[in-house]
């Protein structure tokens, strides 16, 4: 059963024991960042630091002239991935004997909110969400696929893995949050992630909705859960809040419009790519979920993708879905956090496997080599020695 690693390139570079280390873990491939949101992350065996602070979201290596001229462009790294971060980490991950894939975070980008704050999801009651572009405004849109273009296909990079490619909404690891006192629930998430910036305005309307008269339903739909009581979970306990007309037609225009992004974006990748070149997406099964794993239609993105990477943080099930779908050489590869520091479970790794190949899965990927201790790292070891 293959297995991958998520490494960023700031785990290798300046680190000349790195790709031996990683690839002694037992993995065939790495899963390595190429265009990433900004984070702080630990690097637990770094010789020069062991704190990297990436300010923004960024591209780390260098743009190419494609995006002379245009006003929404992707933000080059600071002193945490200067030069070409990537090619370097990919040069050095490949001379262990490591296949080296992309990993492309695409529509989660607080500074590209910041300073194009019309690019933002905004929701019913006005907010705009920094950190969410609109996937449904053009200039986004192409900018996002372009991105995904550009940045999945890096010297060396046999495959890519496109994280965030769809609807984000309220949900967001932030410095200093304080949006937990109110359990909205899985239904009150969706009603929050929906957007009224001017294109998703103009996309409910094409689907026969008043933009104003629904941004109303859903503040009164709210207005329970903000005074704390609980919500149904599902899709039904969106419908008991929404109602079932306005909830199916605004899923069926959010489905609709990540659907013809995903395809455009995975089309543009196989447009700049060699033959062979495999193209996954990070999804969830339910389509109305939101967030790094956006929802898809499994059906659906196993016709346009090579396959997917499922988060599995709380349980393998949500494997089942694409597995049934039974699509000749699909890739369902289980997403298992490793690092015990952060909820990940290494210790139960070969367990966590086994049970996800039963399910269907038809390779792993474990996060996060390099933000792993030491002890987390022999564990993984042990179990990648045993499948």
């Amino acid at each position: 059963m293959k297995a991958s690693t998520f490494v960023y390139p700031w785990d290798v570079d300046g680190d000349p024991e790195a790709p031996a280390r990683i690839a002694a873990l037992g993995v065939e491939q790495v899963t390595l960042a190429a265009a990433y949101h900004s984070t702080r992350a630990l690097t637990p065996r770094h010789p020069r630091h062991r704190i990297v602070t990436a300010e923004h979201a960024a591209v780390l290596y260098p743009a190419d002239d494609r995006w002379a001229g245009r006003e929404l462009r992707p933000y080059a790294a600071g002193a945490w991935a200067p030069g070409d971060a990537f090619g370097e980490a990919a040069t050095a991950l490949a001379g262990a004997g490591l296949e080296v894939h992309t990993w492309v975070v695409l529509a989660h980008n607080s500074r590209l909110g910041a300073e194009h704050p019309g690019t933002s999801v905004v929701n019913a009651y006005g907010d705009r969400y920094p950190w969410a572009p609109c996937i449904a405004q053009p200039a986004t849109r192409a900018y996002l696929i372009d991105l995904a273009a550009e940045a999945a296909v890096r010297p060396g990079a046999s495959g890519t893995e496109l994280e965030s490619l769809g609807w984000y909404g309220l949900e967001h690891l932030h410095a200093h949050d304080k949006t937990g006192g109110v359990g909205l629930g899985e239904a009150g998430q969706y009603l929050m992630a929906l957007c009224f910036c001017p294109s998703c305005r103009e996309g409910y309307d094409r689907h026969g909705l008043d933009a104003d008269e629904l941004a109303a339903a859903v503040r009164t739909a709210l207005e329970p859960l903000w005074q704390g009581a609980p919500s149904d979970g599902g899709w039904a306990g969106i419908e008991k809040l929404l109602g079932e007309t306005l909830a199916n037609t605004t899923r069926a225009y959010r489905d609709e419009t990540a659907r013809s992004l995903q395809e455009q974006a995975v089309a543009a990748v196989r447009a700049a790519a060699h033959d062979g070149f495999q193209v996954l997406l990070h999804a969830d099964p339910v389509s109305y979920h939101v967030g790094a794993n956006p929802g898809v239609d499994p059906a659906h993105i196993l016709s346009v993708a090579d396959g997917v990477v499922v988060p599995c943080v709380g349980g393998t099930g949500t494997l089942t879905p694409f597995a049934r779908q039974d699509r000749e050489g699909a890739v369902v590869a289980a997403n298992l956090p490793v690092v015990s520091g952060m909820g990940g479970s290494p210790a139960t790794l070969a367990a966590d496997a086994a049970e996800a190949r039963r399910l269907g899965a038809t390779e792993l990927r474990l996060y996060h080599a390099g933000l792993a201790s030491d002890d987390d790292l022999e564990m993984v070891r042990s179990a990648l020695a045993g499948l």
